[in-house]
């Protein structure tokens, strides 16, 4: 009986046991890869908490929830127009080498994972206006504006560059991770939609440049942080591989170039201003990320000290150009960082690439074709991001009123506030809570109100 039982117990063994098909090596690339791809995702969507940040930490308080919806309004937006109509315009089938024409809704698209990874990229373009247009614009109109763009004007963009077919393609033009296709493109719809708008009230008054300080530097520093860590999966996972040799590189050329960015800005603002700017060397934190992504791949690392050392220099020129001198309200520098540290990140792969590049023996030729993909790609975008919101602005101003800007956006959209004091000391029950007072005079009413309890 005991033999039967366990021939029987043997026999439902094998029978129930599952068939178990060892790992190949191409799987398991496969699935690192995979891995690889979605973490580099994961960071660039973090790095729009980065953004929110810096924007709301960089502008005054009474517009912080307005800033705060923007980012989240743009991320949401930007991944479901890129799903219907911009990941087809932007890695379809070419037409002519300048826009996709198949692949609309992902159909026949196979590589969910390459879609995702891409939608991060077209948002994080988008929101670069989200900072230049601050404490200003209507949410309505810069939802049309980000519709557009996330769309149509950055797939065609992108398709000329990284679809694989495209015009500037054919020519040579490098951008590995972006500088062009991602920064320079937002930031000249940043400028064309900041021309239309106008300055904030009390910005240029008297004949001078006021100053219009940020609310809370700190959170604009946690801000910086977190985009100095999100830009390791911008670029690193524009590898699209886990490539032991190719990935270390780009981390590399980024931290280093970054980290060169941050000491010229700070030495260059002791220089020219006599004191070390902390909003300024910050900026310079992100001039050099920008400035680095498109070479961060064929860039030496002693090589991306020198882009981040001159991206530095750029990004504190490059403000006070524009704010004093062309009189272009940008209340966080972005057209700065992500425009002018652009360029410089895109014609640097001209001086610097180790495969084409000038000061490796190859010539000029990368170098003018670097400076072709520039002019082609803000004349595209400054056409028909201006013309559209010049179209819009005709049909609706796309500036909120005067007394909702001195109000805040916060309140004038949203019917709220990001932040609210409320007095906790009051002892009479019956008393109204002083709300409507300023931290300040209710600080120094404390000593004085009947109603407050002393001790």
């Amino acid at each position: 009986m005991l033999k039967k039982s366990l021939a029987l117990f043997t026999m439902i063994f094998l029978i129930a046991s599952p068939t178990y098909a060892a790992p190949t090596v191409e799987s398991l690339e496969l699935s690192v890869n995979l891995v690889w791809v979605m973490l580099g995702a994961f960071l660039v969507f973090f790095m729009h908490a980065g953004f929110a940040m810096v924007e709301s930490g960089f502008t005054r308080s009474k517009n912080s929830l307005n800033i705060l919806m923007k980012n989240f309004i743009t991320i949401s937006v930007a991944a479901i127009l890129f799903y219907v109509v911009g990941y087809g315009l932007m890695f379809g089938s070419t037409g002519a080498s300048f826009i996709g024409v198949d692949g609309f809704l992902l159909s026949g698209v196979g590589d969910i994972g390459f879609f995702v990874f891409q939608a991060m990229f077209v948002a994080t373009c988008a929101t670069i206006m989200s900072g230049a247009v601050a404490e200003r614009i209507k949410l309505g109109s810069y939802i049309a504006i980000v519709a557009v763009m996330t769309a149509v004007i950055y797939p065609v963009v992108g398709h000329w560059i990284w679809q694989g077919d495209g015009w500037l393609t054919s020519l040579g033009f490098s951008d590995f991770a972006g500088s062009t296709v991602v920064h320079l493109t937002g930031a000249v719809g940043a400028l064309m939609v900041v021309l239309i708008l106008g300055p904030r009230l009390g910005k240029y008054k008297g004949g001078k440049v006021n100053v219009i300080p940020g609310h809370n530097i700190p959170l604009g520093a946690l801000g910086v942080f977190i985009l100095w860590l999100g830009w390791f999966g911008f670029n690193g996972g524009s590898s699209l591989a886990a490539d032991p040799e190719l990935v270390p590189m780009v981390i590399g050329t980024t931290l280093l170039s970054t980290s060169a960015a941050l000491v010229s800005s700070a030495a260059y603002t002791k220089l020219r201003f006599k004191r070390v700017d902390a909003s300024l060397s910050l900026n310079g934190v992100l001039a050099g990320l920008v400035g680095i992504t498109a070479g961060c791949a064929e860039i030496s690392l002693g090589g991306s000290i020198i882009v981040g050392l001159t991206s530095g220099v750029l990004l504190v020129e490059g403000i006070r150009f524009l704010d004093a001198k062309c009189k272009i309200d940008d209340p966080v520098g972005a057209i700065a960082v992500h425009g002018i540290c652009g360029i410089w990140g895109t014609i640097a792969i001209g001086f610097f690439s180790t495969n084409t590049g000038l000061f490796y023996g190859y010539g000029p030729a990368q170098l003018g074709i670097q400076a072709i993909g520039v002019v082609g790609v803000i004349a595209w975008v400054a056409v028909t991001v201006g013309g559209f919101t010049y179209v819009l602005n005709l049909i609706s101003p796309i500036r909120v009123s005067e007394e909702e800007e001195i109000a805040g956006l916060d309140f004038a959209e949203h019917g709220s506030n990001a932040y609210e004091f409320k007095d906790s000391v009051l002892t009479n029950d019956d008393a109204e809570p002083t709300a409507g007072l300023a931290l300040a005079d209710r600080l120094n009413n404390l000593s004085t109100d009947k109603h407050i309890k002393t001790e």
